[in-house]
């Protein structure tokens, strides 16, 4: 069996908390319609996209909503608002899944990833999730504990 080779990938910013709150579902790659200044400050590394989620607008255009990305030092007065909202570009089948999704009871859309592909291109990992409860955050961390002693333990014993 051939080994699956891990895409060569610039992660800028990663949502960990999306994993805790929400149950992940089908998951999509997006680009992004960025300006210049957007990019290059990408590149530096200081955007945040933990508080953001994805909508559908009247338009049926698929948007990032809240995603921080800071202020190009160097760009003056061309310089870009930076929690403005982003379109993202999907097929017409994915958009359609997705508001689909958003249109069921609990379902939402919230990017995981921020990275630049092999090619230099900016794109988004988002997921279809759904909100978990109280209990289920409670279980996913008795697991994640357990799996940490569980490696302790193994490497423990040798």
């Amino acid at each position: 069996m051939a080994t699956k080779t891990e895409p060569n990938r610039k992660i800028v910013a990663e949502n960990r908390r999306a994993r805790y709150e929400y149950e992940i579902g089908e998951v999509f790659e997006a680009g992004i319609a960025l300006t210049g200044t957007e990019v290059k400050s990408l590149r530096s590394g200081k955007s945040t996209i933990a508080e953001s989620y994805v909508g559908v607008n009247r338009q049926g255009e698929v948007q990032l909503i809240n995603a921080n990305i800071p202020e190009y030092l160097q760009a003056n007065r061309f310089n870009h608002e930076p929690k403005r909202p982003r379109v993202l570009l999907l097929k017409t089948r994915e958009i359609a899944k997705l508001a689909q999704g958003i249109e069921r009871e609990g379902m939402t859309v919230v990017p995981l990833k921020l990275y630049f592909n092999e090619k230099g291109r900016a794109k988004v990992e988002i997921a279809l999730g759904r909100g978990k409860k109280l209990h289920d955050k409670r279980e996913t961390e008795k697991k994640r504990d357990w799996g940490r002693e569980k490696a302790r333990l193994m490497r423990d014993r040798g």
